[in-house]
Parts: C-alpha cells; structure tokens; sequence
C-alpha cells in the first residue's frame, strides 16, 4: 500500500567526462584568475606594477602577451574539453594538465604569502590532477564485430 510519500532519495545522473573536464578547467581558471587578483592586496604589489615590474620580469609588450598566452590555453580547455572528436580531447587534456602542473609550482616561486600561494597552488594541483583522472580513465565504446556470415 502506497502512502503517497514522496522519495527522499535523489537521484544520481551520470555526469559525461567531457561536462567534468570543462567544469574541473573552469574551476582552475577561477582560482587561477583569483590568486593574481587577491595577489594585489599584497603589500607593495601595485607599486611594483606601477614601477613597471612584476615578479622578476619588466612589464612590456612581451610580457603581456606570454601572460595572456599562459592564460588563454587553459581557457580554451573549457570549450576544447566540450567539442573536441573524444580521442582528441583525451589527448589534449592530458597533455595540457602534464604541462600546467609545472607552470603552477612555478608560479609559488617568489611568492611572499605562503600559505596563501600554498593553498591556491595546492587546489589548482588537485584540479589538474582530477583533469589527468577523468581524461585518463575515459570510459571507451565497445568494439563490435560483424557477425560471421
């Protein structure tokens, strides 16, 4: 006998690898463009900016435009992750991961907040490591043979 009680039970649909690979790289591109923007309420920042310097490196034409480069690859991620052939798409994520995992540890060198660089860095090495995890175990299609004749 039914007591017309609602399920409390939700249910759970499977999410495709390619909607956790765009969700897990635009997660990165978030942290990713936070730390730089929390990075200015560090003391001395904006005047080292307003010098012409940040980090190490004079601020110039060059600079700008290996910045937006580093920037843009993962943000194509999100929209490459959703419409690359799957076989490329694999390929693409792991690659891309493999090499933004150094250019994140990078990123701590010269930091003066570690525990602040410290978590961003460790939360955007998790979230590539998810990248690595969903690309690398992508579910594959069974092969179907013809049948014999």
């Amino acid at each position: 006998m039914s007591t017309g009680q609602p399920s409390t039970t939700l249910e759970e649909q499977p999410i495709p690898v390619r909607a956790k690979l765009a969700a897990t790289w635009t997660s990165f591109m978030f942290l990713y463009a936070y730390v730089d923007i929390l990075n200015f309420y560090t003391p001395g920042t904006v005047a080292d900016i307003l010098d012409g310097r940040v980090f190490e490196f004079d601020l110039s034409q060059t600079f700008s435009t290996a910045a937006l480069s580093l920037v843009a690859i993962p943000i194509s991620m999100i929209v490459l992750s959703m419409t690359l052939p799957a076989r490329a798409s694999r390929a693409t994520n792991l690659a891309v991961a493999a090499v933004y995992v150094p250019v994140t540890i990078f990123n701590a060198a010269g930091g003066n907040y570690l525990y602040f660089y410290g978590l961003g860095i460790v939360l955007e090495l998790i979230l590539l490591a998810l990248v690595v995890r969903y690309a690398w175990t992508w579910p594959r299609g069974r092969v179907r043979c013809p049948a014999p004749r």
